[in-house]
């Protein structure tokens, strides 16, 4: 990544913000997801959660019916988040010590997701 780049999360992050409840089914998560063509969901019940394309994938791989499971029997808990004012190097950093593919963004509340695709286009 170009060390002089000052782009900022807020230039780069999805927004609207997508999200889901906890108590949805993982089905219903996935068709969102897939209606948007996007791979993670803020969960609104509970905070810092996300359920993500992996969550499901997971769940799916164990058997798991797509309409029984809940979104929260599957979610990813205690996720960091990043501010809009980031610098989208430090993004990068924060992806790789954390080996995560998606950043809910807070600005006071959740205002957009940054995922590592996002990261990759803006290097592209």
């Amino acid at each position: 990544m170009d060390l002089h780049d000052r782009t900022r999360v807020s230039e780069v992050m999805s927004t609207p913000l997508e999200t889901i409840a906890g108590d949805e089914s993982i089905r219903e998560a996935a068709r969102r997801m897939h209606e948007k063509d996007i791979s993670a969901l803020v969960v609104t019940a509970g905070s810092g959660c996300i359920v993500t394309q992996s969550d499901i994938v997971g769940a799916v791989a164990d058997g798991s019916d797509t309409e029984e499971t809940l979104v929260r029997d599957v979610m990813t808990e205690d996720v960091e988040t990043v501010t809009p004012d980031l610098l989208m190097e430090e993004v990068a950093a924060m992806m790789t010590m954390y080996g995560v593919k998606h950043l809910p963004v807070v600005d006071d509340d959740y205002v957009g997701m940054i995922s590592s695709t996002d990261v990759a286009a803006h290097l592209s």
